[in-house]
C-alpha cells in the first residue's frame, strides 16, 4: 500500500510539473538527430516543429497537447514515451511523421494526415478541404523548401545528413491535390499504425484540426 501510494505521488509530479524551457539551439540538434537515426530528412521535421511550437518544449495548447511536436500526452503513453522528455516527445513526432509519409507516400498527405489524421486524408483521397490543415502543409511545405535552400546551423553541424539523408527517396513529394490511389488506401488499412492526432470536426464550413 505503502509502494504503491510512493508510486501514485511520484506519477502526479511528474504529470504536473511544469516542463523546462530548452535552449532552442538544443532542440534543433536533438530534431536534427533523431531525425538521421530514423532515417527522416531533418529539413521537415525542423519545419513541423517551428509550426507546432516554435521549438518550445514548454509549449502547452488549449487542449492539453505538450512539448515540440505537440503530443497528447495519453497518445505519447500509448506509444511507449514521455511526451514531458524532449527526447521522447521529438522521437514522437518524427516517428508519427514518417508512419504517415509511409502510409500515404507523399510529403504534403503526410502533413495533413499529421495535422487531420489519416483517416482524413483517406476520405478525401487528397489534403482534406479544411482551412487549418491547408493552412498547415503550406506553412511547413515553404520552411521545409527554405532549409533546403538555407541548411540550418543543426543540420550543418550534423555533417553526415547530406550523405544518411537521401531526401529526394525518402520524402519525395507528389503534388498537393493529386488523388490518392485507392490501391494505396487499400494497403493503408492493413497498416498498424498508431493514431496520434484525432479527427478534426467539420462544421459546414469551418473546421477544427486536433493537435496531437
Amino acid at each position: 500500500m505503502k509502494k504503491l501510494l510512493l508510486f501514485t505521488i511520484a506519477l502526479v509530479f511528474m504529470l504536473f510539473t511544469p516542463v523546462q524551457a530548452a535552449n532552442v539551439n538544443t532542440v534543433k540538434a536533438a530534431i536534427v538527430k533523431h531525425s538521421i537515426e530514423m532515417g527522416v530528412d531533418p529539413a521537415i521535421t525542423l519545419s513541423i516543429a517551428k509550426t507546432e511550437s516554435g521549438f518550445r518544449h514548454e509549449a502547452r495548447s488549449s487542449r492539453g497537447a505538450v512539448g515540440v511536436f505537440q503530443l497528447m500526452p495519453s497518445t505519447a503513453r500509448r506509444m511507449g514515451l514521455n511526451p514531458y522528455s524532449l527526447d521522447d516527445n521529438i522521437k514522437g513526432g518524427v516517428m508519427y511523421y514518417k508512419s504517415m509519409y509511409k502510409m500515404f507516400g507523399s510529403m504534403e498527405l503526410a502533413l495533413a494526415a499529421y495535422n487531420a489524421g489519416p483517416g482524413n486524408v483517406k476520405k478525401y483521397k487528397a489534403i482534406p478541404p479544411f482551412t487549418e490543415t491547408k493552412r498547415f502543409v503550406s506553412k511547413i511545405m515553404a520552411d521545409y523548401r527554405h532549409f533546403k535552400a538555407n541548411p540550418d546551423p543543426a543540420m550543418i553541424a550534423a555533417q553526415s545528413v547530406p550523405s544518411s539523408i537521401k531526401g529526394a527517396q525518402v520524402l519525395a513529394a507528389t503534388p498537393a491535390n493529386a488523388p490518392l490511389p485507392m490501391v494505396q488506401i487499400e494497403q493503408s488499412r492493413n497498416l498498424n499504425v498508431e493514431l496520434v492526432k484525432e479527427i478534426p470536426v467539420e462544421v459546414e464550413v469551418k473546421s477544427q484540426s486536433v493537435a496531437i
